[in-house]
């Protein structure tokens, strides 16, 4: 599910980490959750008071929150950070959430749509339902893959040879 306009996931609260209302973030888009930052949980505003774990293992506490039953409550919440609060992309970065939804095409034939990006251990992948039916291709995020990414037209051009689909 996409979310808000305006807005970026950086997560889903997890379960709880200790007594202090800490919490594990799932899926962690670890650059949008920086200690100080404000954050939407449940649709409530609130600012990330302790940040600790690792960037794939994140542990955050907001602030307000005290005990293990205030982060138990949020279990399952989407964490959401404004775009004007994200930081700046370099060149060939994007947010999941603008890929998500765009047409594929190669070799000047539609492929599919992108359903979501997903970090994979070597890299992160746009993961595209087939116009024609059948499994999902799964894209890397590679410019020997991708040959262009056209977010005012919403359309992603891809390499079939490179991956074995010619």
């Amino acid at each position: 599910m996409r979310p808000p306009e305006g807005w970026l996931r950086a997560g889903v609260v997890g379960r709880p980490h200790g007594l202090d209302g800490s919490f594990h973030v799932v899926q962690p888009v670890a650059d949008l959750l920086a200690a100080g930052a404000d954050v939407r949980v449940a649709g409530s505003d609130r600012r990330i008071e302790r940040r600790a774990g690792f960037d794939a293992r994140l542990i955050v506490r907001l602030q307000g929150d005290r005990d293990r039953t205030a982060a138990q409550a949020m279990r399952g919440q989407e964490i959401l950070v404004a775009r004007g609060g994200a930081p700046e992309l370099g060149p060939d970065e994007w947010w999941a959430e603008d890929l998500e939804g765009c047409a594929v095409s190669g070799s000047g034939r539609e492929v599919g749509v992108v359903t979501r990006m997903l970090a994979l251990p070597s890299c992160e992948v746009l993961e595209v339902a087939r116009a024609a039916g059948g499994d999902a291709l799964l894209v890397p995020l590679v410019s020997d893959a991708v040959r262009g990414v056209d977010l005012e037209r919403r359309v992603i051009e891809i390499d079939l040879r490179f991956l074995g689909e010619e």
